[in-house]
């Protein structure tokens, strides 16, 4: 398959996988696995092959209940989307010499604060609580990254969901990729959540290289720190490969739905079991719970990645429009993020991988 298959079935997958997610994101989060079950056979999704069907509910409202079956005609925004695209203007402006300053800095210009949750919530405002704003324009920083991420939600997700971008625009370079995840990820986040971080970038960069799947994931492990929990997560993933979900809970029990390590379990658990489908694919991690539309975006860039092609029947309802919370862009189209990523590729595709 040709690189812009690739990049464009990547870029579907991720989205379809992140609204199908959506709805019943906050269901999963408060009311856990047995009241997002509930939710999705009483409203008639089960098997979850397609978009969720609307019930009513109070935790699903605004532009979750826009992402249901008949009633989306756009990819509404959500942050798994907007740091991707955010990521793809940061390596646009900055290349491979991407920094963790740089990162900051398109927070700062680029990023509402509304748009950042948990710990991109809390390193945002200890950044412009400590920077000034010289800073904020290629000024010298006088605060160190500890400062900034140093919070009680630096273990959790949301560094694993700003990343992707740095695999797909390095295939067969995933020493590279991983580095430049690590810088993203530090910003707000430290030790396990860095390395899963740094995990699912080399991934990204390792499908269109490997033979299989199996190979992918197991090489990408090679790029993490072996003593990371991350690590362990990865392996606990593989190890329940074609199991219920439910000893995926029953492993991690009470885990925050939003922490790093039991979503990266699922994405790898979901890669591996679902192998020839899609739909089910990334219905099955969906009905895996947890952070749904987080771990239903991951595993839908890394099918597309994987399989060139995504069905139509997920891209059909959301029209190719990608709605973003970047100031001054709003909403995007697919085609163009697609060639944006390409040219990207070609202009990485001479470098070497780090040694």
């Amino acid at each position: 398959m040709t690189n812009e298959e690739r990049i464009r079935a990547a870029w579907e997958g991720r989205i379809s996988g992140c609204l199908l997610g959506k709805p019943v994101e906050m269901i999963s989060m408060r009311e856990g696995p047995a009241g997002l079950s509930n939710f999705l056979e009483k409203s008639g999704s089960l098997p979850l092959r397609d978009y969720v069907n609307y019930m009513d509910h109070e935790l699903l409202r605004g532009a979750n209940k826009r992402c249901c079956a008949g009633m989306m005609d756009k990819a509404e925004v959500d942050d798994d989307i907007t740091y991707l695209v955010l990521a793809l203007m940061m390596m646009e402006q900055h290349g491979l010499d991407l920094s963790t300053d740089d990162v900051a800095r398109s927070w700062i210009n680029l990023l509402p604060v509304g748009a950042t949750f948990t710990a991109e919530r809390d390193s945002y405002l200890k950044l412009i609580e400590k920077s000034n704003m010289a800073y904020q324009f290629g000024g010298p920083r006088d605060f160190t990254f500890e400062e900034i991420n140093d919070g009680e939600y630096n273990d959790w997700i949301g560094a694993q969901i700003r990343i992707d971008m740095y695999g797909w625009l390095l295939p067969g370079k995933p020493k590279l990729a991983a580095d430049l995840a690590r810088k993203d990820a530090i910003l707000s986040h430290r030790a396990c959540a860095v390395e899963a971080s740094a995990y699912i970038a080399a991934l990204c960069a390792l499908i269109p290289v490997s033979s299989n799947r199996e190979e992918a994931v197991n090489s990408a492990l090679d790029l993490i720190d072996k003593d990371s929990e991350a690590y362990d997560a990865v392996v606990i993933g593989i190890k329940f490969k074609n199991k219920p979900a439910s000893t995926l809970h029953d492993h991690f029990g009470d885990m925050s739905p939003v922490h790093s390590l039991n979503n990266l379990a699922v994405v790898v658990w979901a890669f591996l079991s679902f192998q020839d489908s899609f739909d089910e694919a990334i219905g099955e991690t969906i009905c895996c719970g947890w952070d749904t539309d987080c771990t239903g975006a991951t595993v839908g860039g890394l099918i597309g990645l994987d399989k060139g092609s995504i069905p139509k029947s997920w891209t059909e309802p959301w029209q190719g429009r990608v709605q973003t919370s970047i100031a001054g862009v709003g909403e995007l189209k697919l085609e163009d993020l697609v060639s944006r990523t390409c040219v990207l590729v070609d202009e990485f595709s001479s470098v070497s991988d780090l040694d």
